[in-house]
């Protein structure tokens, strides 16, 4: 109890610079856990994939579509359980700063084969009668405010014009890592106006979304799939859903590997700024350690004086960013809900911040320590502050 008492004393010594440090502490906390959480963010589309869904698409590129056709051959392979297809719709909606996504599906079974997406029976019953219809998330309902019966016009990007909607149904997710920013509508809406105005592009679709029996033969399904229409004129790639979402993250490999360098870096800036601190501290007390000594503390209680004032800065420091992080991830969350809608900072990056504030304190504490053992008693006493 007196050497905790001690530490603590000694804490609050140089009080301006004990908070100036903390608060370096908690904004290097506050960072790290900030930049983990992005990068899970980049990642949460993969880990809510489901091991029986399988997306086929154009060998070449996403950016290639793939003949309606295509549906009545993949459902004729053993394995297959349902077929559906959806399109890439990247409308505006007023300004090209509301970016969300929206996809044209099959209306009749293309959210059975999602079923962490609940929608309410009556508003799948409007949303199979009104061919302008859409369900969207509650993300999308909470940010844009908008409600049952909303009438919303897009400006269609990659399909031009003007295109109205109403709000027929709004969807939740069963569970946290579902993703309730998408705009859903019906892909025959889009392929009558593609009928209309653009004839070469109707009958045409972006993926087709495979449910499987046997998620163990999801390899074998693909094989058989992709070898339907091998030397065709449009050739595909069969995958996973997670394997087809983790495409996307590559794309963004370079930013993903440049977010990691920075969360490790922010290790170190944290370990300069208590090593700076200690290092101070040892250097002002080189004749208050001789003196110690002189009075019977063994190198074993200097020890413990020294680690436990570095971990207790340190643990402050955790402590303060951890809290702190919490409202500022919120904000982050709503800035960043077009790009990551799934932004949740999980158990394991607190266990990590937590366990690198207590790291950093230790080894903040290491050379400090050898200096204050190794100093004999009559140097120590030859140092006047």
């Amino acid at each position: 109890m007196r050497v905790f008492k001690l530490i603590t004393k000694n804490t609050g010594r140089h009080l301006l610079r004990t908070l100036l440090t903390v608060l370096g502490l908690s904004i290097a906390v506050i960072a790290f856990i900030i930049i983990r959480t992005t990068v899970d963010a980049w990642y949460a589309g993969a880990e809510a994939s489901s091991p029986n869904r399988l997306v086929t698409r154009h060998a070449v590129s996403l950016t290639f579509d793939l003949p309606l056709a295509y549906k009545e051959k993949i459902m004729k392979v053993d394995g297959v359980k349902d077929v559906s297809q959806g399109n890439w719709f990247a409308g505006q909606y007023i300004d090209d700063k509301n970016f969300f996504a929206q996809f044209a599906i099959n209306h009749t079974n293309y959210l059975d084969i999602y079923p962490e997406i609940l929608v309410p029976e009556d508003q799948m019953e409007r949303f199979y009668k009104e061919k302008n219809g859409a369900i969207v998330g509650q993300g999308l309902i909470d940010r844009f405010g908008w409600t049952l019966g909303n009438k919303i016009q897009l400006t269609g990007t990659i399909y031009p014009g003007n295109w109205d909607f109403t709000i027929v149904g709004i969807y939740t997710g069963a569970k946290e890592v579902t993703d309730e920013n998408t705009f859903f509508f019906r892909w025959d809406y889009l392929d009558e106006k593609m009928r209309e105005d653009m004839p070469g592009r109707a009958g045409r679709v972006g993926w087709f979304i495979v449910e499987i029996k046997d998620p163990t033969q999801a390899a074998v399904i693909s094989e058989k799939v992709d070898a339907f229409f091998k030397n065709s004129q449009n050739e595909t790639l069969t995958e996973t859903e997670e394997a087809f979402n983790l495409s996307f993250v590559s794309m963004g490999s370079s930013i993903v590997t440049g977010l990691n360098i920075v969360s490790f870096m922010v290790i170190g800036i944290i370990l300069l700024v208590l090593g700076n601190t200690m290092a101070m501290t040892a250097r002002e007390r080189v004749s208050e350690y001789a003196v110690l000594k002189t009075l019977g503390f063994r190198p074993g209680h200097l020890v413990g004086l020294i680690f436990g004032e570095s971990l207790m800065i340190a643990i402050l420091g955790g402590i303060m960013g951890i809290l702190l992080t919490i409202p500022i991830a919120s904000v982050v969350k709503i800035a960043l809900s077009a790009f990551f809608p799934i932004y949740t900072i999980s158990p394991l990056t607190i266990v990590l911040a937590s366990s690198m504030t207590i790291l950093v304190g230790l080894l903040a504490a290491i050379f400090p320590t050898l200096k204050a053992v190794r100093t004999k008693i009559v140097d120590g006493l030859r140092i006047i502050d």
